[in-house]
């Protein structure tokens, strides 16, 4: 029974799953409770916290009408007979030298800053922002907190949107504390039902945790689906401990959280500079007419192929799918490598690397590019900038593409434009407001 015990907790431990996603079920350690249950004459998800988006099916497994959870039923159907489990034995052992850093880097003035301030936040169970401009290294940030947190026995989680960054930051991180080797966790993971006290996961994923993380940290906080899915907000708190550190980061905060960090009512760490302390470059906006109508307009031709023939490389942002694919012959007439990118192109994986091999000269883009990458030494622009899917957040994301490596510091950015918006002119602010922050706190040269 000892060594059941001891393979359950490092399967279960900080877990609530259903039967399906159990292998063998202990005969002790096990707490349940149902999956939905009425809340005041509602039906409730306790996996999602869903109370609206719920149908019913005749159940194979109680022979009755059954009502069933379609908001989380990616995850496995959770249903009216459907039981949730979690260990409650002994926690597994964490790894020797648990915590123990292999990093050589530095930081810099602005990170050291934001550095001290979330390990301080994490030894006091606080809520702590991070707002670091794009580039900033907002990553290295955690490193001195996620160490003494392993190092005191505590879970740690980093939960992202999005499955790229989950692939992106896990082997970083692996390699800066290789005596943890962090789980990384998304849909089709490899080591989904590993056990570290080093969890990097996608957001969706915490639907199977439940008060697993003494330290539980949220990167992208304002980046779609998270900011607009309060079930998947539910989900990081449910997967923290009642007695927990929460440390959000982001470059782009809502409207409401920046009043909240200007007023003093919510705590946070800005790192208005990069760390090779060359100032943000600053977008520049042009009108371009009808886009839609001609798809490449003449001052985007104009700037493409003046760009492409001195050497540049570039990043060229649509609004949708259907009119980037169907500009993208256009601009091949211009560099017939020249290629476009969205969320369900089967080859994103390949040109993305293409292009970091300079293979491509331009990449096309939806805004599934705005974030998440570096192509060092490109220039950025993005066709449309006034449709609704360019938000302040979304601009300012993109206009952090350029100028992030100390070899190339710079970059042209241009939101081309049928009529200015309010978005486009609080990004350009936000931008700005960055710099001059940089300049005053002496955290940028010049």
């Amino acid at each position: 029974m000892k060594g059941s015990v001891i393979l359950m907790n490092a399967y279960f431990a900080g877990r609530e799953l259903i039967d399906e996603e159990i292998p063998t079920l202990p005969d002790e350690h096990i707490a349940t409770r149902p999956a939905i249950h009425m809340d005041n004459g509602q039906p409730r998800c306790r996996r999602c916290n869903n109370t609206t988006n719920f149908s019913s099916h005749h159940c194979a497994r109680c022979s009755q009408l059954c009502l069933y959870c379609r908001h989380c039923i990616q995850m496995g159907k959770i249903s009216s007979c459907t039981i949730l489990y979690r260990w409650i034995g002994p926690p597994p052992k964490h790894p020797e030298n648990a915590g123990t850093m292999h990093w050589t880097g530095t930081l810099s003035d602005g990170q050291r800053i934001a550095s001290s301030n979330v390990e301080r936040a994490i030894v006091h169970l606080n809520e702590h922002l991070v707002w670091a401009v794009a580039g900033a290294g907002k990553t290295e940030v955690l490193f001195h907190g996620i160490s003494s947190a392993l190092a005191a026995g505590k879970r740690v989680c980093i939960a992202a949107p999005r499955a790229d960054v989950v692939r992106e930051l896990a082997p970083r991180l692996a390699g800066v504390f290789p005596d943890t080797p962090p789980a990384a966790l998304y849909g089709g993971s490899p080591n989904l039902h590993t056990y570290s006290p080093l969890v990097i996961t996608t957001t969706h994923q915490l639907y199977r945790f439940y008060h697993a993380f003494n330290v539980m940290i949220v990167d992208e906080v304002d980046a779609f689906p998270y900011t607009f899915n309060s079930s998947l907000q539910f989900a990081v708190q449910k997967a923290r401990k009642p007695d927990s550190a929460l440390i959000y980061l982001t470059a782009t905060p809502n409207t409401d959280w920046q009043a909240e960090v200007k007023s003093g009512k919510r705590e946070a760490t800005i790192i208005p500079a990069r760390y090779h302390r060359h100032p943000l470059p600053m977008p520049k906006t042009k009108w371009c007419g009808n886009w839609k109508k001609s798809l490449l307009p003449s001052a985007v031709h104009s700037w493409v192929k003046t760009k492409l023939d001195a050497g540049s490389r570039l990043l060229l942002f649509y609004p949708h799918i259907d009119t980037m694919e169907k500009a993208l012959p256009l601009f091949k007439e211009i560099d017939p490598r020249i290629e476009s990118v969205h969320a369900a192109d089967p080859l994103r994986k390949e040109k993305v690397e293409a292009m970091r091999r300079r293979e491509i000269p331009a990449l096309l883009s939806t805004t599934i590019l705005e974030r998440g990458v570096t192509f060092p030494g490109i220039d950025v622009a993005v066709i449309g900038a006034e449709d609704a899917v360019f938000t302040e957040s979304a601009l300012v994301q993109i206009a952090g593409r350029a100028g992030r490596s100390a070899g190339w510091p710079t970059g042209d950015i241009v939101f081309f434009h049928y009529g200015k918006t309010n978005a486009m002119m609080k990004a350009i602010r936000q931008i700005k407001e960055m710099n001059r922050l940089g300049i005053e706190r002496g955290l940028i040269d010049g």
